[in-house]
């Protein structure tokens, strides 16, 4: 009989609750405003509450075109990250990030808003994209992988 794996994802929620900033990450989207991928770095700011954290603030510095966008929802109602499953064995884990966007006045795009599916790596306390994601108007997010050391998953 097997009463359990060694490793089994479950249920999951981010702790603690109260505000938290991430350490400056990168951020690669595709937009029709730009003729190749824009790769930015990108620092994020905002609360972990009920298991939710909600991002409120993102400074984006780098490539001169990291300064054209401005970002759909944040600070409010802010791009809402929701842990889906964990694996203590594994120390990894599943969410989605919600609400993702972004606008570029001249040349025109409008992005989004989007879910984008991530992965979290409790060892590394790094967030990141599983792969290229599409959002509405023609725009992708290649990547995004950023550290946020006072976050945890469980």
């Amino acid at each position: 009989m097997c009463f359990g794996a060694a490793s089994m994802a479950s249920a999951a929620s981010i702790t603690p609750d109260g505000p938290f900033t991430t350490n400056s990450g990168t951020l690669v989207v595709k937009t029709p405003s730009a003729p190749g991928d824009i790769t930015c770095n990108v620092t994020f700011g905002g609360n972990v509450s009920g298991g939710v954290a909600t991002i409120t603030s993102a400074q984006l510095s780098g490539n001169v075109l990291c300064s054209l966008p401005t970002l759909k929802n944040i600070p409010s109602p802010g791009w809402v990250l929701t842990a889906n499953t964990f694996d203590p064995g594994t120390q990894t884990g599943t969410g989605t990030v919600t609400g993702v966007g972004w606008t570029i006045t001249f040349p025109a795009s409008n992005c989004g808003p989007g879910p984008l599916n991530v992965v979290w790596d409790e060892a590394t306390k790094t967030l990141s994209t599983t792969g290229s994601q599409s959002l509405s108007g023609n725009c992708f997010v290649r990547s995004l992988n950023v550290k946020a050391p006072t976050l945890k998953l469980q």
